[in-house]
């Protein structure tokens, strides 16, 4: 029998390959969201931030060579990485404490760094810089109200109020320190003129922090600084003041009311008629009643 040609053979049918079954390879970030899910492995805790170390001003130590290293200090200050600000924020408040007289042609630069710091969001940048302001307050008082610095100091001043505005309670509290440590050592006269401005502000609590800061200014005068400055301008702000939204804005024009009507009342034998006579003369007709109540028999 002939063979059958392999031509004429049927075709051989090839089987295609089957598909291999995919098996997911678990990437690092499912393996993390497992672990961290699965109801029977603790979750990896989460890493905090390096604590932050705030200095107090007597701890601060004077710069071993602070000729060489004032030089730097602007350049640190203005760095772009905020651990280095940190550190120069408080190498600028060594220069303050201990090294004023260095530190003393750069501190116009400084409170603007200040103030660009207390803009930052990091708390630690917020409340070192309001630290230094108290130091630089401290270390030069009225040189901070020259011409040359005056636009400087009006910028810090502005942020102080703000930060003493906020919600956040160690923001508020070191700005209030910082506040009180500027109305310590700058003479009233300079400072009033300053503050004065703010006391119509937008903002109710930038108002009442300014009336409080006011108020320990006068509180510091005594009768006879009243009486330098003046009995109608103090009289004005506090009769503005004395309607005030908040509170604290009210009890501080209090407090510069009384102030105002012990120096002007002093040699008066009739006191409240005399207060009544001023009040009249010198307010507009919808603030003579309540700065009339300020007299005792009145409370």
């Amino acid at each position: 029998m002939a063979l059958r040609s392999l031509d004429n053979a049927l075709p051989v049918t090839l089987e295609r390959p089957k598909k291999q079954a995919k098996v997911a390879v678990p990437t690092k970030k499912q393996c993390d969201s497992a672990a961290v899910n699965d109801e029977n492995r603790a979750p990896q805790p989460i890493k905090a931030e390096a604590a932050i170390d705030y200095i107090s001003s007597e701890d601060l130590k004077p710069i071993p060579d602070p000729e060489t290293s004032i030089q730097s200090l602007v350049e640190g200050l203005e760095s772009k990485d905020w651990n280095k600000v940190f550190d120069s924020l408080n190498n600028a408040r060594r220069f303050a404490i201990h090294h004023s007289s260095l530190l003393l042609p750069n501190v116009e630069k400084v409170m603007l760094v200040l103030v660009k710091a207390m803009k930052n969001p990091r708390s630690a940048l917020i409340k070192t810089s309001i630290m230094a302001s108290s130091d630089i307050f401290n270390a030069f008082g009225c040189e901070l109200i020259h011409s040359s610095t005056s636009d400087a100091f009006n910028q810090l001043l502005l942020q102080l109020l703000l930060k003493a505005s906020q919600d956040k309670r160690f923001v508020c509290e070191e700005a209030d320190r910082a506040l009180k440590a500027m109305v310590e050592v700058i003479t009233p006269i300079s400072l009033l003129n300053k503050l004065q401005v703010y006391i119509s502000h937008a903002n109710p609590r930038i108002r009442a922090k300014a009336a409080m800061s006011i108020s320990y200014c006068v509180s510091k005068m005594g009768v006879e600084g009243v009486k330098e400055i003046g009995f109608v301008p103090l009289a004005q702000i506090s009769a503005e003041l004395l309607n005030d939204r908040l509170p604290e804005a009210r009890e501080a024009a209090r407090s510069i009311a009384s102030s105002i009507y012990e120096a002007f009342t002093e040699n008066e034998e009739q006191k409240e008629a005399a207060w009544e006579g001023f009040c009249q003369s010198n307010l507009a007709p919808t603030y003579v009643q309540p700065m009339l109540k300020i007299a005792p028999s009145s409370r």
